[in-house]
C-alpha cells in the first residue's frame, strides 16, 4: 500500500477528489492538520462522492506525528522545484508520497528534511506554474501502482 499524504490541504473538492482516488486504488490518505475546511465539510462530501467512508482515512495533527505513527519506508515529497521526475522512481510498498497546499505547496524547511532523491517533480510545460492538487496525486498514485501491477 502507498501513502497518499496531503499537508495541510486548503481546497474541500481537491481533498473530496483524492479521498475518492483513495478508495479506488487501495491508497491511504492521510490529512496533516491544519485543514483548510471542516472534515464535514458539504463540498468535500460531494466532491468524495461519499467516499469517505470506504476510503482509508487518517488525520494527523502535524506531519511528525504520521511519521511517528505510520512509519513510511520512504518519503517523496512533490514539488515543481524538485529535479527528480516521478516515472523515474521505483516506488515500494509502504511509501509515502506528500503534496502541499493548493497555494503555496510544501514548504522550504520539510522538503529540506529529504534526501535530494526523494523530491519529485512531475514535468509540465516551460512557464507553467502548477497542476491541480488532485491531478497530480492522480499522477503520481497511478504510476506507483502501475508499478505493482495494479495490485497494492
Amino acid at each position: 500500500m502507498i501513502h497518499v499524504v496531503l499537508f495541510e490541504p486548503e481546497i474541500p473538492p481537491n481533498t473530496g477528489n483524492v479521498m475518492r482516488l483513495c478508495a479506488n486504488t487501495g491508497a491511504r490518505l492521510s490529512l496533516i492538520h491544519p485543514l483548510g475546511f471542516e472534515i464535514n465539510d458539504k463540498q468535500l462530501r460531494r466532491a468524495g462522492m461519499d467516499y469517505r467512508d470506504v476510503a482509508d482515512v487518517k488525520e494527523y495533527q502535524n506531519f511528525d506525528e504520521f511519521l511517528a505513527i505510520e512509519k513510511p519506508n520512504r518519503v517523496f515529497g512533490f514539488s515543481r522545484f524538485a529535479n527528480n521526475n516521478y516515472a523515474q522512481i521505483s516506488y515500494e510498498d509502504g511509501d509515502a508520497l506528500v503534496f502541499g497546499p493548493e497555494t503555496r505547496g510544501l514548504p522550504a524547511d520539510l522538503m529540506q528534511l529529504l534526501p535530494e532523491q526523494q523530491r519529485i517533480l512531475i514535468p509540465m510545460k516551460e512557464g507553467n506554474r502548477s497542476l491541480n492538487l488532485s491531478n497530480s496525486v492522480a499522477v503520481a498514485v497511478y504510476e506507483a501502482w502501475r508499478q505493482h501491477d495494479f495490485k497494492w
